[in-house]
């Protein structure tokens, strides 16, 4: 799988956000809409393995004061030239670097399953992470703020015009996530600073390579008027292993 491919697939699922056919009008019939897990129009479940094709660096071992190629402001900036790992771990707060944001960055697995028909469950073994995306819940009342955040996810298919929508996984599908009622964070393990009011948008895709492998696009879009000048945009690639070789969930590390 060429990495100017990947490129592309994460480009054109933010493209395709803007005309999409969402889950909740499909059907046409007059009853509730079908669950979540019913409805998925493509299977995310299983373990994935992250690719780490670029920005090496910046995921896997950056350093402090190694800030390039981000809209960050001056206040960002301040922050994250003070950064102090230490400081981190002894104030109870080494999972900075792995909330909703910056988990998925981390080099290491996911574990996808369905914790009900309505929620999808993604563990990280990076941090020992969990996150929890919240099908049809946009208006349900929200905890207190969490590294990982609240998140409301809605399948999305390519808009087939009215009454003429595909019956679930005969066509390719997105998901797209919205995580908010995050703790302040980290964009980079090196301090990089987003506020409790940064807004995580992701886009997922579930590819087919040349070799019938399966891959998963996540195209991530953090706003943060705090700390950023304009939104963060990454995409970060994922392969689907056959069992949980592999899997190793690990404590936060602050450095």
């Amino acid at each position: 799988m060429k990495l100017g491919f990947l490129r592309r697939v994460a480009v054109l699922c933010l493209a395709a956000a803007a005309a999409v056919y969402a889950q909740g009008g499909r059907g046409g019939g007059n009853g509730a809409p079908p669950a979540a897990k019913a409805a998925a129009p493509v299977d995310l479940t299983g373990y994935w393995v992250s690719m780490i094709v670029d920005e090496w660096r910046f995921r896997v071992t950056p350093q402090k004061g190694d800030i390039l190629y981000l809209p960050i402001n001056a206040a960002a900036r301040r922050a994250a030239l003070a950064w102090d790992p230490a400081k981190d771990e002894s104030e109870g707060n080494q999972c900075k670097a792995y909330g909703a944001v910056g988990v998925m960055q981390r080099p290491g697995r996911l574990h996808i399953t369905w914790e009900d028909d309505n929620t999808l469950r993604i563990d990280a073994d990076a941090g020992g992470q969990t996150r929890l995306l919240h099908f049809g819940a946009a208006a349900a009342p929200k905890p207190e703020p969490s590294w990982q955040g609240y998140s409301v996810a809605q399948w999305q298919l390519p808009n087939f015009g009215r009454g003429r929508a595909p019956a679930p996984g005969t066509v390719p599908g997105n998901l797209k996530v919205v995580t908010t009622n995050m703790l302040p964070g980290y964009i980079r393990k090196n301090g990089v600073p987003y506020s409790g009011n940064a807004v995580l948008t992701e886009f997922v895709n579930r590819i087919t390579g040349a070799e019938n492998d399966s891959y998963l696009v996540v195209t991530a879009m953090v706003d943060d008027p705090a700390y950023l000048n304009q939104p963060f945009i990454r995409s970060y690639q994922f392969k689907k292993q056959a069992d949980a070789t592999g899997w190793s969930p690990t404590p936060c590390w602050p450095r």
